[in-house]
């Protein structure tokens, strides 16, 4: 492995602090797709095209979104060394896998709300376990909204009787043309369920419950049929979790990155709250679902996420890749259709 190297005048030793805090942003399958380029001036996001999953993830949006909460999680590491981020979004098609590059936007001490948000890094999780008939207060999901929002976001809240039941068909809908793709089902497999040695994927855990035919949002079976089912154990799942869908106000690939930054403090703030929360990934992953759930939410942009949350017990951390093995050392070509560096083009987007 590569040492990583000092920047934005940090030492190495606190810029592996850097990517470590990143890398414990949720992925796909927990696949940590990102990689990060270090210079003096700036530390660059690439998304890994070696760990995109392409029947999960053919277009690389999920990718992306993982990134982009990466992207999120850096920002707060650097607030906590007094550095206020200047992130620029890539948009030079010739260099599909930059996404961003973070330089020195000065000095800025932190809030006490970065600094609350930077604690809960660490705790969140993601929880596929059942949640308790507890209720998501109208005033959390207001401060789930507003994290939303401050990144430039949405969060529609699917509140109204009808609204569930359509998203719930939806929901049955995609995980049918999921199962019945042997591809998905091959990858699946792959990624779920791996040895605990294994610093990525979704380990087998203990005490890992499986859905039955009878539990309404939870489809997916992460134990490869080895967790035993709510009708065993006892302890079932919750029959109205609050479910809210996110969507970006931008459009193309650097839409998905603003997204997943979005996510991420939506995320981190629900663990403020002691909330939990999972994702209901399969109705964005099936694009004929996803434009229906973008019609039922009246959206104007496309939905990025859909997660249900509530109140649930701890669950252990996933693992997560040493800081070192996400290091990219080769240096990327100059692009012949634009005649510049890679890092000279972009969406400046001052983000503190």
């Amino acid at each position: 492995m590569s040492q990583i190297p000092a920047a934005l005048g940090l030492t190495s030793q606190d810029v592996t602090g850097l990517l470590a805090v990143a890398g414990r942003a949720p992925s796909l399958h927990n696949s940590q797709p990102w990689r990060f380029r270090v210079e003096p001036d700036r530390i660059e996001l690439w998304a890994d095209p070696e760990r995109q999953l392409p029947a999960d993830d053919p277009h690389g949006r999920e990718q992306r979104l993982a990134c982009g909460a990466a992207l999120f999680n850096l920002r707060l590491a650097l607030h906590a060394h007094g550095i206020r981020p200047l992130v620029t979004l890539h948009t030079d098609r010739a260099f599909p896998d930059l996404l961003a590059a973070v330089r020195h936007g000065g000095r800025k001490a932190p809030t006490a709300l970065q600094r609350e948000l930077l604690a809960a890094v660490p705790r969140r999780r993601t929880n596929r376990r059942p949640f308790t008939d507890e209720p998501v207060t109208t005033a959390e999901l207001m401060a789930l909204r507003n994290a939303a929002m401050a990144e430039g976001a949405w969060l529609h809240v699917v509140a109204t009787p009808a609204e569930r039941t359509r998203l719930l068909e939806l929901s049955a809908d995609a995980h049918a043309a999921q199962q019945g793709d042997p591809a998905f089902r091959e990858e699946f497999e792959r990624w779920t369920a791996v040895e605990p040695d294994r610093p990525d994927g979704v380990p087998a855990l203990p005490n890992e419950h499986r859905p039955a035919a009878h539990d309404r949002w939870v489809a997916r079976d992460f134990t490869h049929g080895a967790g035993r089912t709510t009708a065993e154990t006892g302890v079932l799942f919750e029959n109205e979790p609050a479910l809210v869908v996110l969507s970006a106000q931008m459009f193309g690939p650097t839409s998905e990155v603003a997204a997943g930054q979005a996510l991420q403090r939506v995320l981190l703030t629900a663990t403020t709250l002691g909330l939990s929360a999972s994702f209901l990934s399969h109705i964005i992953e099936v694009d004929a679902t996803r434009d229906r759930l973008r019609n039922l939410i009246h959206g104007t942009h496309s939905p990025q996420a859909v997660l249900r949350i509530g109140h649930g017990w701890p669950v252990p951390a996933t693992p997560r890749r040493p800081p070192e093995d996400t290091l990219l050392v080769t240096p990327p070509l100059v692009s012949r259709r634009t005649g510049v560096r890679p890092v000279d083009a972009g969406l400046r987007a001052g983000i503190p």
